[in-house]
Formats: structure tokens, sequence, C-alpha cells
């Protein structure tokens, strides 16, 4: 079988079938032109998927009018996006870019309480936004939005669905892009498609992973990964009313979708085509990673979860190529680049990033950093990371135990102390944290804290210290510095520019009591926001200085699409990168990620030379080059040593 000639005809069949005729004759032709693109490559990959499936032509004819119609339904100005974000697809490597992740009720009560916020927002300086899930969702427990009951309709208590496309709108009018989740591995079990299988509807009881008895059951959990497991032992629920049992990687409320039924995919795709023409810039692939299941796997990373994510960006480039993926791989670090290319997922998260800088502070020491961005960081020149210091979830150890190993240390007794440290148990340790979903087996846990909480602002308060207080300052500055320059999308998430704290009234609501991530959720109220405006408040001081490195990243090129070269700084104690734009301009950045003043070798300063005097950027000073003494850094210090073009 030849498969170019084979999707040809196919897709000429299935033009001959479908109704085009609500399309403009310039829409119809420019669907065309898109689907003569982009069709042989979706057809390949639903094929690799789908081979054994003698109904993949009807499917195939079904989805091509859904992207037929959906094109349709796309407004004008999304499509003058498209044409603008085609013309610059590498628009999310820029220095101007800065994100923030939000709760829609904790940071502005609803969605027309967010459009009020956006003066604040782009006097911040963001130009993405990313709205925690804002759908319908089931009552009480709802992890955190995540049990999505209706895609197509915005939670009441937010706002309406038109509400939200307003928003998208105004945030586009003021330069922000807007990011929304896009739930894929699993709906809620009160979604129409679970009642309609709970009802005992076999079709769509085929949307979902049901099974009769636990044969198949107990063959998958002896390889499974089990996510929560005090929520329950095991991936699978088990629902009396029909005498069956689902497969519930999460929560037990929700229910996996079954991507090896091809409807699936389609019904999926024309929800994620409505979502993406509400008008939003980039769509969070949640929990892409368990999307595909094979027996005697950990079901996550298969090769065809791959081949799905392919074909779901085909159908953006199909209908709306202004939008792109964001990956959420919170998994081993060799399994997270995959899903990172420009024909996947355009943007990533970078886990590994976050989890070594908790690391670094908790040690004090930068090998294990430095040993694995030496040959983890780079990824596909026309694709970003997203690089962050806390989100709304948990921390997950995921660096690589061979990293680990090649420096001495044991992974699994390192995660251990890591999780010790970070919740409390650890003698002399500064933060303030929760552990969150313990396995009683393996020890296994994960973290939860704010960002001021856990790099000890928390501590230092109630001990009324300044010492620490200060300590606490320059540890969170420290974090930022790096998120803000080590290349990529830098995303807050909110009230960390305004040094909040944990807050624990969720210990009080029997809905969340469970969680222990509400912790770092906080409600953004005025008190809040009056602190970070108070002259000499340690939240003065850690916004005004976030504020100060967000205008300096915006005024240099260096910052956004330049190479990154993680160095060798001959100290255990400081982390070291050189970025480097096509131009030739440089900045060279060196932290001390320890509480004591720590020396250098001069020789780092050679990756600036021929240079004699350079900008240090955070202190906007000229500095001077030493190559005959060694170089101090206090205790937790950063510079950014720029030279704006190569010296001849």
């Amino acid at each position: 079988m030849n498969p170019a000639s084979e999707s040809k005809r196919c897709l000429t069949r299935i033009l001959h079938a479908i109704d085009l005729s609500s399309l403009s004759k310039t829409d119809h032709k420019l669907l065309l032109s898109r689907l003569d693109q982009h069709f042989p490559a979706l057809f390949d990959l639903l094929l690799q998927v789908y081979d054994k499936h003698y109904e993949l032509h009807y499917h195939l004819q079904q989805l091509v009018q859904t992207l037929a119609s959906q094109f349709a339904q796309r407004n004008a100005r999304l499509k003058k996006k498209d044409k603008q974000r085609l013309a610059d697809p590498l628009w999310h490597k820029s220095e101007q870019m800065l994100g923030m992740a939000c709760y829609v009720d904790l940071i502005a009560g609803d969605l027309n309480g967010v459009r009020e916020k956006i003066p604040y927002f782009t006097e911040l300086g963001l130009t993405y936004l990313h709205l925690m899930p804002l759908y319908k969702s089931p009552e009480g427990d709802s992890d955190g939005g995540y049990a999505v009951s209706d895609y197509r309709c915005v939670n009441p208590a937010l706002g309406t669905t038109k509400d939200l496309q307003v928003l998208a709108q105004a945030l586009n009018e003021a330069g922000i892009s807007l990011v929304l989740d896009f739930v894929f591995n699993h709906t809620a079990d009160d979604h129409a498609w679970a009642k309609a299988a709970r009802a005992g509807d076999e079709e769509y009881q085929d949307y979902y992973l049901m099974f009769d008895d636990r044969q198949l059951p107990d063959q998958y959990d002896a390889t499974l990964r089990e996510i929560f497991p005090s929520v329950r032992r095991g991936s699978f629920s088990y629902l009396p009313d029909i005498q069956k049992w689902v497969w519930t990687t999460f929560n037990n409320f929700q229910w996996d979708l079954n991507y090896s039924n091809p409807a699936v995919f389609r019904a999926i795709v024309d929800e994620m085509l409505f979502l993406a023409n509400l008008g939003c810039d980039s769509l969070r692939l949640d929990a892409l990673a368990f999307i595909w299941k094979d027996l005697g796997t950990v079901c996550e990373n298969r090769p065809k979860a791959h081949a799905l994510i392919k074909a779901f960006n085909c159908c953006l480039q199909i209908v709306a190529p202004a939008v792109v993926f964001k990956s959420e791989a919170i998994v081993h670090p060799d399994e997270v680049v995959k899903y990172i290319a420009p024909n996947e997922c355009q943007l990533s998260y970078n886990p590994l990033l976050m989890a070594l800088l908790w690391n670094s502070l908790a040690t004090q020491k930068t090998r294990l950093i430095t040993q694995s961005l030496s040959h983890r960081f780079a990824i596909n020149p026309q694709c970003t990371w997203v690089n962050y210091v806390r989100c709304h979830d948990d921390i997950g150890w995921t660096f690589d135990d061979g990293d680990a190993a090649h420096l001495g240390i044991n992974g699994y007794n390192h995660r251990l102390f890591l999780n010790q440290f970070y919740t409390g148990r650890f003698e002399n340790s500064f933060a303030v944290g929760l552990g969150f979903q313990e396995n009683p087996e393996n020890g296994d846990c994960r973290v939860c804290g704010s960002l001021a909480s856990l790099a000890g602002l928390q501590q230092a308060l109630e001990r009324n210290s300044p010492p620490l207080i200060e300590l606490a300052i320059k540890r969170m500055l420290l974090l930022n510095s790096v998120i803000l320059s080590i290349g990529g999308i830098p995303l807050l998430y909110a009230g960390d520019e305004l040094a909040m704290l944990n807050d624990y009234s969720f210990q009080t609501d029997p809905h969340k009591l469970h969680d222990a991530r509400w912790v770092n959720r906080p409600r953004i109220d005025a008190q809040a926001i009056a602190l970070a405006h108070q002259p000499g408040s340690p939240q003065y001081r850690v916004n005004v200085g976030l504020r100060k490195m967000i205008a300096t990243r915006k005024k240099y090129p260096v910052f956004g699409a330049a190479s990154t070269q993680v160095l060798r700084t001959g100290s255990d104690h400081c982390f070291a990168y050189l970025r480097q734009t096509d131009n030739g301009e440089r900045l060279l950045v060196l932290c001390n990620f320890s509480d004591s003043e720590r020396e250098l070798s001069a020789d780092i300063l050679h990756h600036l030379l021929p240079a004699r005097e350079v900008t240090d950027l955070i202190e906007h000073q000229s500095v001077v080059l030493d190559f005959s003494n060694p170089l101090l850094l206090t205790a937790y210090q950063v510079l950014w040593l720029y030279l704006p073009i190569a010296v001849n």
C-alpha cells in the first residue's frame, strides 16, 4: 500500500460525501488547502492507531465533517490570528513572554472579575494567562476542576461561555494569550457520556474502559503505577449499579476514556475545537501520558499516545493553527522530551528544572541540576519550555536516578530526604510544606506548599527573625531569576508574585480536606495585595525584585530566542549557564544556591572573552572583569552578566 496515494484517494472520497455548503468560497478554498497539507499525516497516524477497525473510513469521513463544521464556526477575528501565527510560528520564544496560572475564583471571583484585572496583568508584564479548569464539574470534590462534566459549559459560579469568549477577546486585545485546559484522558462520572454508559447504553459504555469482572483489571493493575494511593488501591473503581469496573487512573469520579474506540477520538476532537474556537491560544494537554493503555505495561507514554496527540495536532492545524499544545507530562525526563515537537506539543512544562531548583535549595548543592540539565535542557528549536517554580499541583521529584547515581546519590533515599526536608521533618529545614499521596508500600510521596512557605518565609515570620526573612527573600528571587533567564516562557503561579504563604483554610472544607494541594492555592485577597505594596515588607521586596527582573528580561533579546549552555562552575554550590543569540549577544548567569559566600574560579568568565567589561543586569551596573582573582558570590546571589554583541 502506498500511504500517500491511499490518503489522497481517501480524502477525495470523503470530500465527495460530506457537506461543505456552510463554507464561503474563500473558506472552502482555505480548508481544502489545509486538508491537502495535513490530511496525509492525519491519515497515517490514525491508520497506526486504528488499523484493525473495519469502520475506519466511516470515522475518517465523520472526522473531516467535524473539522469542516468547526472551521465554519471559527470567527473572522480568530481566522485572522491563524494567519498571523502561521507567519510567526515562533511567537512563544520571545523575550516578551511572561505567563501566569490561576484559578478564576481565587484570583478574581469570576470571569468578569478576571477581565477587570487585565490592567494588573499588563502592568505586571503578562503575555500569557492560564486559567485553571473552569468547565462545569461535579459539586464538591472535582479534583480542582479536572473532572469535567461538560466541556462546552463554564462552571456557573464563574460565569458563562459567552463571558469566556468576551474575556478571550479582551485578553487578545491586551496582548495576552489565553491558555485553557484540555482534559482529555478522562471525564467526570456525571458527564453526559458517562450517564448514558451508566444507564446501560453500550455505545457509550465503549467510550470508557469498563469490565464485567476483575480478570483484566487485575492483570493491568499488576504493572500500573498508583497515582492517588490514598484514594484507592489500584486503578479501577466498582460501579455497583451496573456491576462493572471502570478504569479510574485518578479519582473514582474521573473515568478514563477509551481511545481504542475511534468514536472517542472523533468526539474529543469536536470538544477540543469548540474550546479552540472560544479564542484560546494554547491548550494544556492534561495527563497526556495516560491516554493509551497496553496490557503488561505501566500504561504511560505509549507509542499510540504520541500518535494520538500528533493526530489531535493535525486537526488543530487544519481548523485553528493559531493554537499550540502545551504538554503536561510529569513523568521521567526521558519521556517528557518525547512529547515536545512542532507536530506534537510545541510547548512543555519543565518539571525537571522545577524539581532540581528545589533540590538545590534543600541541599545547597548544584551538582545534580548541573549534571541533569547539561544534557536534558536542549529541545527542538521550534519548541519552548514553560519554566515554573510552583504551580497548582504538588512537587514530584522527577530527576533521573542515573544522573543521581553518576554523582554517587541514591535516588530513592534522596527523594525520602527531600520529602522530609520540605514537610518539616528534617532538622534545621527552612521549609513549611505538606506531604501528598504518600504510598505506604514504597514510601513515595509528593510535596505541597506555596513558593514563599517552602522557601522559608513562613517559618522566618513565625520566628520574627530578620536574618531568616532576608534569606527567604533571596531564595524566592533566586528561583525566579532562573526561570526568567534560562530560556523558555517563565510561568508564575498567582499569588507567588505577592509572596503569599500557605493557606490552611482547606482543612475546614470536607470536600478539600483530603487534598493537601489546596494549601498552595490561596485566595488572593485585598490584604495580600496590600502587603505586597507596603514598602519594607518582605512581600513588597519580593514583588519589587521580581518586577525589576521581568522588566529587564523584556528589554534584551538574549532572554528570548537564544541557545542555552549549562556550564561546569567548579563549585558544588553554584549553578551557571550561558545564553547566546545568533548575532552574538551573550548572557552569563551565575547563581549561588547556598546561604554562605562562595568562591568561583575566574575561569568561568572566559565565556565572555574578549570582553573586559560587561553589564550586570540584576544591579544595572558595569562590571570590570577580573580574570586574575576568584569571583565571590554572596548568599543566594545571582549575576546576569550581559555582553551586547560579540567583540572583535
